[in-house]
């Protein structure tokens, strides 16, 4: 039986996700179908928080057998973004296993670990200008990893001026790649938030 899931992000570069959910279901013996909705396009109604994004969803009356949603940890913490989706959902769509997929603090975070594909998402993969990047969990710790990874991203480019300007305005796409390309089984590996990631996922399928 081929899992139906449902994904919700927090903008449309997180459907970077999608791929990894698929292939951490694969690597737990089964095949899942993922589905990404694009909000914006579904409501005339702006659905930002949780309960409206599940609550738009929900009235195309499809059936999921999970829901998986991304919410960055910013300075609310892991288990207040955590409490804050199981209230979410038990409040929207209760009859439906869910996970919460929370990194610390924001999911640029698990970006900064792989200096090839910044630099090879930059356009510039033979640069030699130093990035400075965090090593290790120390990247949880980076206040704002938003602004690391754009400043690195343009560091790496290369670019100035009016090229500069225009390589930053697509950063929800270089973001989109970044995690499209992120290697699961590389320094992404070590850190907690992934970690839990992975673990919860696997046991949620488990069950099913």
């Amino acid at each position: 039986m081929t899992l139906r899931i449902l994904f919700t992000g927090e903008g449309t570069s997180d459907d970077g996700l999608v791929r990894h959910i698929e292939a951490i279901v694969a690597r737990a013996g089964r095949t899942a179908s993922v589905t990404s909705p694009d909000f914006s396009r579904l409501s005339n109604v702006a659905a930002h928080s949780v309960p409206d994004k599940l609550r738009v969803a929900r009235k195309f009356g499809d059936d999921y057998d999970l829901i998986a949603i991304h919410r960055d940890a910013d300075r609310a913490g892991v288990s207040e973004r955590q409490e804050e989706i199981a209230r979410a959902v038990a409040s929207e769509w209760p009859d439906c296993p869910h996970i919460a997929v929370v990194p610390v603090r924001m999911l640029e975070a698990w970006l900064l670990l792989d200096e090839a594909s910044i630099r090879q998402v930059a356009e510039n993969p033979k640069g030699k200008i130093p990035l400075s990047l965090p090593q290790g969990t120390s990247v949880e710790k980076v206040a704002d990893p938003k602004k690391l990874l754009k400043d690195s991203l343009a560091k790496a480019s290369g670019y100035s001026g009016r090229r500069l300007d225009s390589f930053q305005k697509r950063f929800p796409q270089h973001r989109h790649k970044l995690l499209e390309r992120l290697d699961p089984l590389g320094p992404v590996s070590l850190l907690p938030s992934w970690q839990t990631f992975v673990d919860e996922l696997k046991a949620a399928v488990g069950t099913i």
